[in-house]
């Protein structure tokens, strides 16, 4: 149940801010963001089980994540959700002609999200693919616009952070929020009502599953120099323990 905040306006000082949580069990195993020795312009965790990454940045300015869709499907598909980030971001494709141009149909339910530094783009094997106007939004396992309680309150509160300058402490700060909301306003998917409360909050507190890590990403452009990145990513373990925080800041190429 994986949940990404993002603000994006082309013409600011920061003209993409992001900030996400990826839920996960925690016996998958995984690396923490880091330079990848293959791809050393490339800043993203890895994960170990399938291949890939599930958010990730590079020097060359281009940003890209993705969340699985919350539905029943096989067990296999026939290659890794956790590519198409990879791909994205060690390659040359922009971000509209990689969304509009991509098989999805070999993949289980996902949603992606791309930037090249000039263009925003979504696209979804459940759905369609968009370039993205200026605005604050919030994506978690089901199509871009779904108004599940997570997703709203972490915009409102991501609209806010933006507004006080989009430092990454305040973006893992409010990641953190472990707020249940009403039954009432819980999504109606068929499930039981106690799972539905368990991934209800933006940061799940749980034994075996919850929120592995946190990310904030702030792309700053500051006149007459090069456009700095600053990466900051904390992990927890079970019961929402936490574990080691890396941070990165660098130059764009």
């Amino acid at each position: 149940m994986c949940l990404v905040l993002f603000a994006y306006d082309p013409q600011s000082a920061h003209p993409l801010v992001v900030a996400a949580n990826r839920d996960e069990f925690y016996a998958r195993p995984a690396e923490s963001a880091h330079f990848w020795d293959d791809a050393p312009d490339v800043l993203a965790g890895r994960d170990l089980s399938a291949g890939g990454t599930w958010l990730g940045v590079s020097r060359a300015g281009r940003f890209a994540t993705v969340t699985n869709f919350a539905e029943e499907g096989p067990s296999e598909a026939p290659l890794s959700r956790g590519r198409l980030p990879e791909r994205f971001l060690a390659g040359r494709d922009d971000a509209h002609h990689f969304a509009h141009h991509l098989q999805g149909s070999r993949y289980r339910g996902f949603n992606l999200l791309l930037w090249d530094g000039r263009t925003l783009a979504y696209t979804s094997n459940r759905g369609h693919s968009q370039d993205l106007e200026p605005g604050v939004y919030g994506l978690a396992n089901a199509e871009l616009g779904a108004t599940w309680p997570k997703v709203l309150r972490g915009r409102e509160a991501l609209r806010q952070a933006v507004a006080g300058g989009a430092h990454p402490d305040t973006l893992l700060e409010l990641l953190a929020d472990r707020h249940v909301p009403p039954d009432a306003d819980l999504p109606r998917r068929g499930r039981p009502l106690e799972l539905e409360r368990r991934v209800a909050p933006c940061f799940i507190a749980g034994q075996d599953y919850g929120t592995r890590a946190s990310t904030a990403v702030v792309f700053e452009r500051r006149p007459g120099r090069a456009t700095r990145v600053r990466f900051a990513e904390q992990a927890y373990g079970p019961g929402g323990e936490p574990g080691a925080r890396v941070n990165h800041e660098f130059e764009l190429n």
